[in-house]
């Protein structure tokens, strides 16, 4: 049978919330009392629930994160990140996914109402921004990592260079003398679609190279739909010698695209992804991309977080931690 905090009380001869006090350190108690009540707890190896403790102290020293799904390719580096801060600092993490839609999002408000976690981290499922929004207003500390760039500000956030990456993807393909891109894009409705648009837009424009309305392909980011961006350009007769993709994955499908058609990746045409997931760096030829910084996103906010717990205020700017752009042979012989 495990030792309880009654049995705690019946040895050092003192209430149960005598005892509850000595373990929260809170309330005014004569030492020896304390000090009796410790050595009965050490005597019978007392280990009192960290939840019981947590609520009796005002905070679970647990923290919520809430994602779309596990299987987004870059998802796990994000979350280490955050796991690194919150394991340093001796915080938990509860992870919460919306794999079963609806019922999942039940679920987690249930914990939300149960104050099972201190704060939340957040990469927001679709659909979900105004509820996230709805619960930080009622007092939940919010820290969102925003990998769509379409944060309103309300929410605190953390986030990258969405414009300037794209805009280093642009200069390369035309220092190394591509100047007919294929741009395969995201979903039109994210605002990290608009702003890579917009940057790699930019660049080539103020080059005096335009990008062709038949040179952009919508996509959703997926290897589907870049490979079938592709093709369809090659059936349609479109000219290009590079390719841009607004993520990693449409540039794979991209690459593969090219090479069922006969097409020499980088010679024929260069290939340019975005986000730099593990899998970039072991493609066929390995992915030239811009490196989204998702490891220290997730460090930043759940450090946000942690320093909120301490008496910072949540920062009311956006939290940018820049991109880098990561060259490989996709676009460099």
């Amino acid at each position: 049978m495990p030792i309880t905090i009654a049995d705690v009380a019946a040895r050092a001869k003192v209430s149960k919330t005598t005892v509850s006090r000595v373990l929260n350190g809170k309330g005014e108690l004569d030492e020896s009392t304390a000090a009796r009540v410790r050595a009965v707890i050490d005597e019978l190896g007392y280990v009192p629930s960290s939840r019981a403790v947590g609520l009796a102290r005002g905070r679970t020293r647990v923290v919520g994160m809430l994602v779309p799904s596990l299987t987004w390719p870059w998802i796990g580096d994000v979350i280490q990140g955050a796991v690194d801060v919150l394991e340093t600092e001796r915080y938990g993490l509860l992870l919460f996914t919306c794999n079963r839609g609806e019922e999942s999002m039940r679920q987690f408000g249930a914990q939300v109402s149960a104050k099972s976690f201190d704060g939340l981290l957040v990469i927001e499922p679709e659909g979900t921004l105004d509820y996230i929004a709805t619960l930080h207003r009622r007092g939940l500390p919010v820290v969102l990592i925003d990998d769509r760039d379409q944060t309103s500000g309300e929410i605190p956030s953390v986030g990258t260079t969405q414009h300037d990456g794209a805009g280093s993807a642009a200069r390369h393909l035309l220092e190394i003398g591509r100047t007919k891109p294929l741009v395969i894009s995201g979903p039109e409705k994210f605002g990290c679609t608009q702003q890579r648009h917009a940057g790699f837009a930019s660049v080539f424009a103020e080059a005096g190279h335009p990008i062709a309305t038949d040179r952009l392909a919508l996509g959703d980011f997926t290897v589907a739909l870049g490979a079938e961006a592709v093709q369809t350009a090659i059936a349609a007769g479109v000219e290009f010698d590079s390719v841009f993709a607004h993520n990693d994955l449409a540039a794979i499908g991209a690459m593969q695209a090219l090479l069922d058609a006969g097409r020499r990746v980088p010679q024929d045409v260069a290939v340019v992804g975005f986000d730099d997931i593990p899998t970039a760096a072991h493609t066929q030829p390995p992915l030239t991309t811009v490196h989204q910084p998702l490891r220290e996103m997730g460090e930043a906010a759940a450090r946000t977080l942690l320093a909120h717990f301490e008496g910072t205020p949540l920062p009311v700017r956006p939290t940018i931690i820049p991109t880098t752009f990561t060259v490989r042979p996709s676009t460099v012989a």
